[in-house]
């Protein structure tokens, strides 16, 4: 790929345009998608042998939790472009996706204190599992609030960029929490390098869920980067052409 390329997928006029061809693509196959998954999992799939009917909060519960891991590791791959090459719309990426993510960590720790009460006897336990995850929903809350904080565009983006790096560490301390320590916290439900032991009425549902929450946050992204970039271009040429009354 050419620098020339590379600098137009930067450029906040292309994705502003490309993006609106998209986006009614991108929220039909939302839609379907969740109607089907959570449909499917909460008012079709067969009870848990064990858990009965309140294992279902799953379908919820883990593409919530996969979404706020994923969502603070794309923030951390803009922060690095946005340090490293300056692009701008890294910075609105990471400025848009922090609240998305937060708002996905906290469903996931709710969802899992739901779940963890029938489950386990209690709402809430220190385990490394859930406090590596509230430690990522203070991460979140803490770009937020750091975007908030320090005056001037420049200057925002860079210490939030460099907030977002150093918060990173903590993602493989989720990923191998319930390996490195003995937690109260379940193993992972889906590994790429086993066979899933759920049943397929269970499995196909959960994954359908899962893809329909990726998109749900592709369209919500989207939306918010689009909104952000009218904002901040708003004295160029294209923006002014583009609201001006017809």
């Amino acid at each position: 790929m050419s620098w020339r390329i590379f600098h137009r997928l930067g450029s906040p006029k292309w994705f502003y345009e490309i993006s609106g061809r998209c986006l009614p693509w991108l929220l039909l196959s939302s839609a379907l998608l969740i109607i089907t998954g959570l449909g499917w999992g909460l008012l079709f799939a067969p009870p848990d042998y064990l858990q009965g009917n309140s294992y279902r909060i799953i379908f919820l519960h883990v593409p919530s939790a996969f979404l706020a891991s994923a969502i603070y590791a794309m923030m951390a791959l803009a922060a690095a472009v946005s340090l490293i090459w300056k692009i701008k719309l890294a910075d609105i990426a990471l400025q848009c996706s922090a609240p998305v993510g937060a708002s996905f960590c906290f469903l996931a720790l709710v969802s899992g204190a739901i779940w963890g009460k029938p489950t386990w006897g209690t709402w809430w336990v220190w385990d490394a599992r859930l406090t590596s995850m509230l430690i990522l929903f203070f991460l979140y809350l803490g770009v937020i609030a750091l975007r908030g904080a320090v005056q001037g565009t420049h200057a925002a983006s860079k210490a939030c960029a460099i907030l977002t790096l150093v918060g990173v560490v903590n993602l493989p301390i989720i990923k191998f929490s319930v390996e490195w320590w003995n937690t109260l916290h379940q193993g992972a439900t889906l590994k790429l390098t086993s066979k899933p032991s759920m049943a397929p009425e269970m499995l196909w549902p959960l994954l359908i869920s899962i893809a329909a929450f990726y998109l749900f946050f592709a369209v919500v992204l989207l939306l918010r980067m689009r909104a952000e970039i009218l904002s901040r271009e708003r004295r160029t040429r294209w923006v002014q052409l583009l609201v001006k009354p017809s």
